[in-house]
């Protein structure tokens, strides 16, 4: 199998930051309507008239908290352990695997069973549940696979028997 690319593992702490930050931004957006009005440049405006390539005063607040969460996770998804053992790659598939079965499932559920603004709650939420998904199920796959070995690796005090 060829070698999956991936950013070094020096990368994850910032991913880490990113998203203390994004959840920090989402709580205070959420709870404390937290406001950043600036000037942006958007492709499609579509609040009270429709507008395509314009210069526009918005609220980026809600857009902090996306790219932070979204980055964080795709730079924790996407960087190298410190330690790469054997077969590292089987789990990361079987995780990118398990998440993408997992969110078509949530996906169809959600056609089927939730209308209107629940609906687009949803839809936000899925922008970032496949990496969410993703690192949650890579991340136990690792921790049974290392736990697994530990419990196979005799202790050092514990006498080997020589045959």
């Amino acid at each position: 199998m060829p070698e999956i690319v991936l950013l070094p593992y020096k990368f994850r702490p910032a991913g880490t930051i990113l998203i203390l930050a994004g959840l920090v931004l989402a709580t205070l957006y959420i709870w404390f309507d937290f406001r950043v009005t600036l000037p942006v440049f958007a492709a499609v405006s579509a609040f009270y008239e429709t507008k395509f390539f314009t210069m526009i005063h918005t609220n980026v607040a809600d857009e902090f908290v996306l790219l932070s969460l979204l980055s964080g996770l795709a730079l924790i998804a996407f960087t190298r352990e410190k330690i790469e053992p054997a077969g590292i790659d089987l789990l990361r598939l079987r995780a990118l695997f398990r998440s993408s079965v997992l969110n078509t499932l949530l996906l169809l559920a959600a056609i089927v069973l939730v209308f209107g603004g629940g609906f687009l709650g949803l839809l936000v939420f899925n922008l970032f549940s496949f990496l969410l998904f993703y690192v949650i199920f890579f991340r136990v796959s690792l921790f049974r696979l290392r736990r697994g070995t530990q419990k196979r690796q005799p202790d050092s005090e514990q006498a080997v028997p020589i045959p």
